[in-house]
This record gives structure tokens, sequence and C-alpha cells, in this order.
């Protein structure tokens, strides 16, 4: 035999070793020799197809344009994060974080662990987006890594698929070396606020993934009125308004964009009642506060609180109806130029006068309402009227202050506007009618030039439209 062929030899057995000291590594059950020497062979050649750049990978590349400008001579790095162990060896479903998908394009179908890295050359940067490419056949990786491998997963992407489809530079994780001189989302602090920031104003394909993600949810409320009689059946009605919540927004989107609040009774007061194991029973309001997550991991945020049996109670409709004038006054407000806080305080205004006018404050409206000595309605609402939303739920969650909640609002801007009243059970400070009501109304804004464009409008936010919405949805007795 040649020296060739002794070489090769000894290399396709030092091969098949390593292969099988890994596919044997930390298993109980092993695999037999015939496995071993079997399962790289006999599968049919991957066509490797090159698909046109889908449409974000443009706006992607603009924003990485103004992210270089920021930072002249600086190597940006941005990881898209890797899987959380749920239990033991569960993990929860993987999420690129915002950034990362926010500057690459890649959403949905983005690869745990890729980092994107921007490397400083003369007049910019160049980048690259690395990621774990599909393992060969031949290795053990392809079969025995219950994480990564493609015989348990499914297929993953190639280097040269993802290059196409996202327009962008792509390499081996195994090629990715960080220095300390790298400036990394999440670790450094002005990168991090940079890139928080970015997302304040929206391009022209967020604003159409805002659109596609109010519609799907606003389905999904559709849904939820439709199955009440089933979920007042079942003693954890709660439950089975989050599910048939999620079947929306697993078949018509990617996830939910948070854990959906379904509070029925008592549970509406409670500001992020997530358990939803609670009865739903006629005679109570529920509040469910829901979005979908489209594809493009942007999300809607949307709360209705609809009376259990079709109609509102008196005194019901009397807190429902407050909760409404004080979004639309801060509707009203919502202007290019204005202040975003001028847009809470519109909201606390009428809050503050409703409460003070059915006497449960200890002061007038204006002496709750003083900055410094005030603040007595606040037990009723405790929480902001307004976030900024998009990529995540509370969108541009790291940018300052002043870009913030003391910024001027833009065209372009998405943002809530979420005034509530909440009467706890217990709470002896109201009179017993109103305890155990809680109500809030949410609706999503797009800032344009022109003025505030109610995108989730078209689900009925007055009294009479929430009545004449269920009765209309209702199934037939």
């Amino acid at each position: 035999m040649s020296a060739t062929g002794e070489t090769n030899t000894v290399t396709e057995e030092a091969a098949q070793d390593d292969r099988e000291a890994q596919a044997n590594a930390n298993r109980r059950q092993r695999f037999g020799q015939g496995f071993l020497d079997t399962i790289p062979n006999g599968w049919a050649e991957r066509p490797e197809t090159a698909p046109p750049a889908r449409p974000q990978a443009s706006f992607a590349a603009a924003r990485r344009a103004v992210l270089s400008a920021a930072f002249p001579g600086k190597r940006l790095v941005v990881p898209a994060g890797g899987v959380a162990v749920r239990s033991n060896d569960t993990d929860y479903p993987f999420r690129a974080h915002s950034a990362f998908a926010h500057l690459t394009g890649w959403e949905r179908d983005a690869e745990p662990d890729a980092v994107l890295v921007l490397d400083p050359v003369e007049g910019g940067h160049t980048a690259t987006l690395y990621f774990r490419e599909r393992a060969d056949r031949n290795t053990a990786e392809f079969y025995a890594d219950a994480s990564i491998g493609e015989f348990w997963i499914g297929p993953r992407p190639a280097l040269a698929g993802v290059a196409a489809d996202l327009a962008l530079e792509t390499a081996h994780l195994d090629g990715f070396e960080a220095s300390d001189d790298d400036l990394v989302v999440g670790d450094d602090e002005e990168l991090t606020r940079y890139v928080s920031e970015l997302r304040l104003v929206k391009d022209a394909f967020e604003i159409e993934q805002m659109r596609l993600a109010v519609q799907v949810t606003a389905d999904g409320f559709d849904d939820i009125v439709r199955s009440l009689p089933r979920i007042v059946a079942h003693p954890r009605g709660e439950r089975v308004v989050e599910g048939v919540f999620h079947l929306r927004a697993r078949t018509d989107g990617n996830w939910e964009g948070y854990d959906t609040i379904a509070a029925s009774g008592p549970h509406a007061c409670y500001l992020h009642w997530t358990r939803n194991d609670g009865p739903v029973v006629p005679g109570d309001l529920m509040l469910v506060d829901a979005g979908v997550e489209v594809d493009s991991l942007y999300t809607a945020d949307i709360t209705r609180t609809l009376p259990v049996s079709g109609r509102f109670t008196e005194v019901q409709r009397r807190v429902y109806e407050a909760v409404r004038e004080a979004a639309d006054a801060a509707l009203r407000v919502a202007r290019p130029g204005a202040r975003f806080r001028e847009v809470h305080e519109a909201a606390m205004a009428v809050i503050a006068a409703r409460v003070a006018e059915w006497g449960l404050l200890p002061v007038t409206a204006d002496e709750a309402l003083a900055p410094e000595t005030g603040g007595q309605h606040r037990r009723y609402m405790v929480h902001g009227t307004s976030h900024h939303l998009g990529i995540d739920v509370h969108d541009c969650a790291q940018a300052r202050r002043e870009m913030y909640y003391d910024g001027v609002l833009e065209a372009g801007m998405v943002f809530t506007i979420e005034p509530g009243l909440y009467f706890q059970i217990d709470d002896l400070t109201v009179p017993e009618e109103y305890r155990g009501i809680g109500v809030r109304i949410e609706d999503d804004i797009l800032m344009t030039t022109q003025g505030p464009v109610n995108l989730s409008a078209d689900i009925p936010r007055t009294a009479d439209d929430v009545e004449a919405w269920m009765a209309r949805l209702a199934p037939p007795a």
C-alpha cells in the first residue's frame, strides 16, 4: 500500500473514532458499529439555491449604515443570543435579540448563537454574519446532537443561502474571534442605547409590519368574542381565552409578542395578571391585553375590556367610558412636535377629574395633579399611558429619557395609548359597587406628518360599539 493510501486509512479511522466518541458521549444508549458505519452514506445531494434578497434586507442595510456612521473606527458586535433552558434538556423557543433582527433582517428564522459583526474599514464598516453552518452528514453532529443536529431539529440554513437571502456576507461561526476592543450590544452601554434609539422612528417596512400585526391581533380578538360560550363554560375560562388567542397567533403569525393577559372579574385589577387560571363569570368584566408577533417579530399590543354577559352594567359603563374619555384626550394631544409625556398628562387629567367627581379622592382633581404633592388618583391607575411599540412590545426601552419620555413626537413613531382604572376587590377607599372592576383600553398609534393614526381603531372602542360587536359575533342560540 502506498504512503498516501496509508495516510488516507489513518485519517478515515481517526474520523470514525471521532464520530463514535462524539455520538456516544454522555448518552445512555450507545450507537452500534453498524449504525456508525452506514449513517454517513446514502443521502441525496442537497440543492443549494440562492433566493432573492428578502424585502427587509435593504432596510436592514440602511439601518447598519446609520449605525456605522455613529461609531467610526469601532468594531461592533451584535449577538443574536442563544437558547434559554426551560427545564433540564427542554428549551424555550428561540427568539433572536431585537437589535440583531433589526440590523440583519433575520427574524423568525434566525439561528441561535449567530453574531453580526461590523468591522471598521476606511469610510465605514464591512458587515459579516457569523452562524453555525449546517453539519456535514459525515459528522456526529448531524445525527447525535439533539440540540442542533438536523436529524433532530430539521434542516439548517447554509451560508450561501443566507447570504443571498439577507444580502449580507456570511461566515461560519468558528471563524468569529472576539476582541477586548469590541463594542458589544448588551455589554457596551453607549452602543446598546444607540441601537435602541435607532428604532424610535420606524421605516416603511416596520410600519407595514405593525399594520399586519394589528390586523392579525384584531382577528384574534374576534376569535375570543366568538368563543365566549365555551370560555364561560370552562372552570378556567381565562386559560381558554389564552388558548384561543394563541391559536390565531401561531397560525397567522409567529407567536404572541408577550404573555397574554386574560383577566376576568377582580383579576382585571392586577396589571400583569398572566396566570390566567380563573373562571370567566357572566356579569363581570374581562380585560384582555394581547398582541400577535408576526414573522418579522413586530408585535401589536392591544387591550379591550368586555362585559362577559354582552352588556355593561351602569357602574361598569361609567368606569369604561371614563377610561375611553381619557384615551381620546390623550389622542387629541398626540401631534408631531408634542412631548411624549404630554400624552400621559392629558389622560391623567381626565382620570383625576372623574375619580374626584365620584368622590373617591380626599383632595380636588387639581390638587391630585400637583407634581410634587399630588398623585392620589394614581392609586387607581399606577401605570403610564404610553410606551413605544415595534419589534419589542416595550420598544426602545434603553433609550435616554430625553429621547423617550421627554422626547418629541415625530412622524414614523409607533406607540400605545392605554389608560385604565382599577378598583381592587379589597380597596376600602372606594364604594363597594366599584370594587373588582378593572378597565383598560389600549390602542396602537402611528404618528404621521398629518397627525396620529389609530391602527387598531377598527376594534370596537366605545361601550355601545363593544356591545354591538359582541352581539354581532355571538354564536346562534
